[in-house]
C-alpha cells in the first residue's frame, strides 16, 4: 500500500469516528468565525481596495460582509492572517 493510500485511508476513519461521536484520536481543527467587514475597515481599505489587494472577488467579499456567505478553505485562512498581519501579507503579495 502507497504512503498516500494510508494517509487518506487514516483520515477516512478519522472521519468517520468523528462523525460517530468518537473522538478519541481524532485531531480537529475550529477556526474561530470571520468577521470580514471589520478585518478590511482594520486595514483601512474600500471593498475594491481590499478585493483587489487580495485577489477577492469584490461580489464574493459584498457577500461574506452580508454574512450571506461564510469563507471557507484557503480564503478563511488568507482572512485569519490578514486579520492578524495585514500588512506582512500585503508586503508578500506585492514582492516580486
Amino acid at each position: 500500500m502507497s504512503n498516500a493510500f494510508k494517509s487518506i485511508e487514516q483520515g477516512l476513519y478519522e472521519a468517520i469516528n468523528y462523525a460517530e461521536g468518537k473522538l478519541k484520536g481524532t485531531i480537529v481543527h475550529e477556526l474561530s468565525p470571520v468577521d470580514v467587514k471589520t478585518i478590511r475597515e482594520n486595514v483601512g481599505m474600500t471593498q475594491n481596495e481590499f478585493a483587489l489587494a487580495f485577489g477577492i472577488s469584490i461580489g464574493t467579499l459584498r457577500h461574506w460582509e452580508r454574512g450571506d456567505r461564510t469563507p471557507q478553505g484557503p480564503a478563511r485562512v488568507l482572512l485569519n492572517v490578514v486579520a492578524k498581519e495585514p500588512q506582512a501579507v500585503l508586503r508578500a503579495l506585492n514582492a516580486t
